[in-house]
């Protein structure tokens, strides 16, 4: 794994040990950045299940003032430490020790307004609808902000999801990338 562009590219990151994590191939990171960006003017963003950091330091790396990486793992945050400090840029990190749905409540409660949001859960585990339903209702979205999901075909997002818009839907081999850009409006 490695920061595909911007001012960290070529840079090596760590993969979590052991099984519990899957982490983005550069080949999808690339095609995502690609679809969604490619650069940045600023914004925050947030990775609810950060893993190794790799697609919040992508983000940075491309034009993101900051990121919010949050995973409940030991030694996802471990290595996301590591990952975030070969960047030398620590400070456009808030590294995050929590389950996903415990630390919404709490960014809101700190006024942050995001507008890149990485939602990547274990396959297992999905529950992507409803993190997106709790983060329009702790009006965490800035206006625009788009929601990249990465899953499996099973997942089988909705092309029409409330208060948004379907930017693109894209397979590759077994991963799905669905990316949501927020309207605000109901439809």
């Amino acid at each position: 794994m490695r920061v595909v562009s911007g001012k960290f590219r070529g840079r090596k990151l760590q993969a979590v040990p052991g099984m519990a994590t899957r982490p983005t191939t550069d080949k999808v990171k690339e095609s995502l950045f690609n679809m969604i960006g490619p650069y940045f003017n600023g914004g925050q963003s947030l990775d609810l299940y950060a893993g190794s950091g790799g697609l919040s330091i992508e983000g940075v790396s491309r034009g993101i003032d900051h990121a919010f990486l949050v995973d409940r793992q030991y030694q996802a945050i471990k290595t996301i430490k590591h990952n975030v400090a070969l960047t030398k840029h620590e400070d456009q990190f808030t590294i995050i020790k929590q389950d996903a749905q415990r630390i919404l409540p709490v960014i809101a409660g700190q006024g942050v307004r995001l507008d890149l949001i990485y939602l990547d859960p274990p396959y297992a585990k999905q529950q992507i609808i409803k993190d997106i339903q709790s983060l329009v209702d702790l009006n965490l979205l800035n206006y625009g902000a788009l929601v990249v999901c990465e899953t499996n075909q099973e997942a089988n997002l909705p092309t029409d999801l409330s208060q948004f818009e379907l930017v693109r839907q894209q397979t590759y081999g077994i991963t799905v990338l669905t990316i949501y850009r927020f309207t605000g409006e109901e439809v």
